[in-house]
């Protein structure tokens, strides 16, 4: 309040900033801030004799400007329009600054705005110290505390005639990033604008804070719808009664919705009256983890696992239920892949040119465009497991799993719920929620069947009504389930012995004996053993990056001659072991198993050894010693080439 003290002070100060412009001295009545200010614009080289601020932003820039502080700008309009409606009348201008000090905003009676234009008091004006010298803005900014001046306290003349005060605004994070000033003529001082400044300032301040939790509240909210629809499962979350706060689009499509208005519609009202089981998850907020489930939509009905939990508050009340969704197809597919339920050979990997393996190949290939049951015999090892992969691997049902079920490496009390599953409580230690079985697994592709003979009597019968009605029911189960599997079977059993002896059910035996093919040993097939021996060790090679060149004589010909009882997969294996066992990168006689290693071998007649080395000698001349000519002329391998240049002592140089 202006007054005589008012006035007093008034001529003090003008005192003060007379002697210490002039002198350079340090006045005694001049508030410590203040001084420091006056310091520092002589450092600065201020002009205190400046009638007006001349760092003023053109247009251009004073909208570039605002668009950069928008967000400032505002938030704290209306709160300058509160205050100066407050104090309307009272001759205050309500100001607005950047960080630096330049003027975004004026709020205030024109005739007030017009007198301090003559100051360039206007936006766009740098008012801070170094431009327009001490001043609550400039000030205030600096120090970074609130701060009123008055009159002479300005150190440039163009203020002498005001009174300012101004508060820092600070973003969350507690940067400076403007000012909120109050300026009037000096006849209005009063100390009470100065808290009005620092109070306008903290309502900004607090408006800043609450739009920057509303942002992080919207971004996380974005984050979890985000990763809600990102989620394969179907999640649909409602409040104590029903009424949905929570719908992704996966659940969307399966419960068959609107895209549109299912927020605060309670799910009765959406879906048919036929889920009650499903309704009563909500109302009840019942606790389940995959419990298997029919939903019913306006397009029928379909048979989910669902996983549920009570949503409670702080105090450990129900506020609502988080469901979990899942199609049982889509889980079976899942449990496919975790299985390895894939086939991986095709027809390329049966190797042979023997004629009866070629009739194998080629019936086999024409049973793959069928979808009628298969049935593989053949002693044990002769590729049957193969064999059953490339029919799949080549038929319509390609794309979908291949299971495998060894019935002879399974106890037969664990049989029937491996083929068929079993149901929660099924039989003590059954697995929670239950779990299918692997004719569920294998739904639209294959499964092998192995050892098919040794298939428990009692499981025959629930195998063959699969068969017949392709409807199975779990271990434990009421419902059936369909579903729809092509039946590879294989065994090393004379089936028909079996049925005799009443250990295979007949009728069972002619729904598999559809498509039958019989597998042929390897001792029937021996003109295939070299082709066999350089496929099985070049595909070792590229498993253990080892380098092997030659194959002795003696350890061809002991596999050439040898009977293999244990067919393909004994010969697989003695390569194998050859592969690992040789350092020098050649497979010899010492390599073989103990019942091949001393074999006696009849020695090849010179005669026919005489004309294969001429037939070599005259190839390797026409091609001019180029080996993989000569090697595809004579249809073998290059290292089987090699071996037998070695053997002949014929120098591949001296023909090129």
């Amino acid at each position: 309040m202006y007054n005589k003290q008012t006035e007093e002070t008034l001529r003090q100060l003008k005192k003060a900033w007379h002697d210490f412009i002039i002198t350079k001295s340090s006045p005694e009545k001049i508030r410590p801030i203040i001084l420091k200010s006056w310091y520092r614009c002589l450092k600065w080289g201020t002009n205190p004799y400046q009638k007006k601020v001349s760092k003023v932003l053109d247009d251009k820039n004073l909208k570039y400007l605002k668009e950069e502080y928008e967000e400032l700008i505002n938030l704290s309009k209306p709160i300058m329009e509160n205050l100066y409606e407050f104090m309307t009348g009272s001759g205050f201008l309500v100001t607005l600054t950047t960080n630096t000090g330049i003027i975004l905003k004026i709020i205030g009676d024109e005739d007030v705005k017009n007198s301090l234009k003559q100051g360039n008091f206007i936006e766009g004006a740098d008012w801070s110290e170094r431009s327009a010298g001490t001043n609550a803005i400039g000030t205030a900014l600096y120090t970074g505390e609130p701060i009123q001046v008055f009159a002479h306290e300005h150190f440039c003349i163009c203020s002498h005639k005001a009174t300012c005060s101004c508060s820092p605004i600070r973003d969350p994070e507690g940067k400076i990033i403007g000012a909120l000033d109050l300026t009037g003529d000096f006849s209005k001082v009063n100390s009470h604008t100065l808290g009005m400044a620092v109070a306008a300032a903290n309502a900004i301040e607090n408006c800043l804070l609450i739009k920057r939790e509303q942002q992080k509240c919207q971004l996380a909210d974005k984050y979890k719808n985000t990763i809600i629809d990102t989620i394969s499962e179907g999640i649909i979350a409602t409040d104590t009664y029903g009424n949905i706060t929570h719908l992704n689009g996966v659940a969307i499509n399966i419960l068959d919705f609107n895209k549109n208005n299912n927020i605060n519609r309670n799910i009765r009202e959406i879906l048919p009256k036929e889920n009650e089981d499903f309704f009563s998850i909500f109302s009840s907020g019942k606790y389940l983890t995959d419990e298997e489930m029919n939903i019913f939509t306006k397009k029928g009905n379909s048979r989910y696992t669902v996983t549920s939990r009570p949503i409670r508050n702080e105090n450990g009340d129900p506020e609502g239920t988080l469901v979990v969704i899942n199609e049982i197809k889509r889980a079976k597919k899942i449990a496919q892949k975790m299985s390895g339920a894939s086939a991986k050979f095709t027809f390329n990997n049966l190797i042979g040119t023997n004629k009866r393996f070629l009739e194998i190949i080629e019936t086999a290939k024409l049973a793959s465009a069928s979808d009628a049951n298969i049935l593989l015999l053949g002693e044990s090892g002769t590729g049957k497991d193969v064999l059953a992969q490339a029919i799949h691997n080549e038929s319509y049902r390609r794309n979908g799993p291949f299971v495998v079920l060894n019935c002879g490496a399974i106890p037969k009390e664990l049989i029937g719920s491996e083929l068929f599953g079993f149901t929660d409580g099924a039989f003590t230690g059954a697995k929670r929620g239950g779990n299918p079985g692997k004719f569920e697994l294998a739904d639209g592709g294959t499964i092998f069947l192995d050892e098919i003979g040794e298939m428990p009597l009692e499981l025959q019968t629930n195998l063959l009504r699969v068969l017949e009605q392709k409807r199975l029911r779990r271990i434990g189960g009421k419902e059936e389930i369909f579903v729809d599997v092509r039946i590879i079977a294989a065994t090393n059993k004379n089936l028909l012995k079996e049925v005799k002896k009443g250990l295979f059910r007949q009728d069972l035996f002619y729904r598999l004996n559809v498509l039958t093919i019989e597998m042929i040993p390897l001792r029937e097939r021996k003109d295939d053993i070299l082709l066999l021996v350089e496929y099985f060790y070049q595909r070792l090679l590229e498993q253990t990056k080892k380098r092997i060149y030659d194959i002795s004589d003696e350890y061809f010909k002991v596999l050439e001659t040898y009977h293999w009882p244990g067919n393909v997969r004994e010969l697989q294996n003695v390569i194998e072991r050859g592969v690992n066992l040789s350092r020098t990168g050649e497979l010899k006689l010492e390599f073989l198993p103990e019942e091949l290693k001393n074999r006696k071998i009849k020695p090849v007649s010179s005669g026919l050894e005489e004309l294969e080395k001429e037939l070599l000698y005259n190839l390797m001349e026409t091609y001019k010693g180029n080996i993989t000519r000569v090697a595809n002329d004579l249809g073998i391998a290059r290292t089987t080439l090699y071996r037998k240049l070695n053997k002949y002592n014929i120098n591949k140089e001296l023909f090129v």
